[in-house]
């Protein structure tokens, strides 16, 4: 059985079992992530994957997932205790200024600087979050794969350090190295992403490092439309379905 709509996994759930397959975004709103439990238990599979969606949705996720693709000493804070072991290891590091990610904004909008982990201590953010060093120089890298199709473009924005741009940015096309585009397939099968609107953070050094990932993203700047990528992520998952 192939399940095609939240309507009809709902009004079907009690039939599910092994075999069966839904095809979309699971939206069970509170109680998603106990659906996917139950689902997975009873040999449902899924897709976008059940591991993909929740990535996609959730920067500390990644960060547990994906955090040897990201900014050296990428941490998940939990709890306050966690705060302040990291004031300790940055400090020994002469790590200064950092970055927080709040676990579900997106466009930017949860993304903080502080001049160290010591100002967020005392702002008592909300928890779970990311944190990471701040870095100063470098470039910020959109890339969006969907099976045989590929492309990237830079965001900047001279006037913030969030390069993307719902913030006001401007972009232009950019070439993957080869080297790049191994990390966003790398990234790709660990996460079970069929396809991905994948951040780059690309030092002064040249050095690439995983900023975030998502199933869907905006399209401002892309060259491809958003209903020619749909139709692409469409007939994939049609694809790989019905394999």
């Amino acid at each position: 059985m192939i399940i095609r709509t939240n309507r009809e996994l709902k009004e079907r759930y009690d039939e599910l079992k092994a075999g069966c397959c839904f095809i979309g975004m699971l939206s069970f709103k509170s109680v998603k992530h106990r659906a996917f439990i139950d689902l997975l238990e009873r040999g449902v599979r899924f897709f976008p994957s059940a591991l993909s969606q929740t990535l996609g949705h959730s920067k500390v996720a990644q960060t547990l997932a994906l955090r040897q693709w990201m900014v050296p000493n990428t941490l998940i804070i939990a709890r306050r205790m966690d705060l302040m072991h990291a004031i300790s290891t940055f400090n020994r590091l002469g790590i200064g200024a950092v970055v927080t990610k709040e676990d579900h904004m997106q466009c930017g909008l949860g993304v903080h600087r502080w001049r160290g982990v010591e100002d967020v201590y005392n702002q008592t953010p909300s928890y779970p979050l990311v944190l990471q060093p701040f870095v100063e120089r470098y470039t910020d890298v959109r890339v969006i794969i969907a099976g045989d199709y590929c492309e990237a473009y830079t965001r900047e924005n001279k006037n913030n350090f969030r390069m993307n741009l719902f913030a006001g940015g401007t972009s232009r096309l950019y070439t993957l190295a080869k080297e790049q585009l191994s990390l966003c397939h790398r990234v790709m099968e660990r996460g079970k992403f069929p396809y991905a609107h994948i951040d780059l953070l690309v030092t002064g050094e040249g050095h690439s490092y995983l900023s975030e990932i998502a199933l869907n993203g905006g399209m401002k700047g892309a060259r491809i439309t958003r209903d020619e990528l749909d139709t692409i992520k469409k007939e994939l998952l049609e694809e790989m379905a019905g394999s």
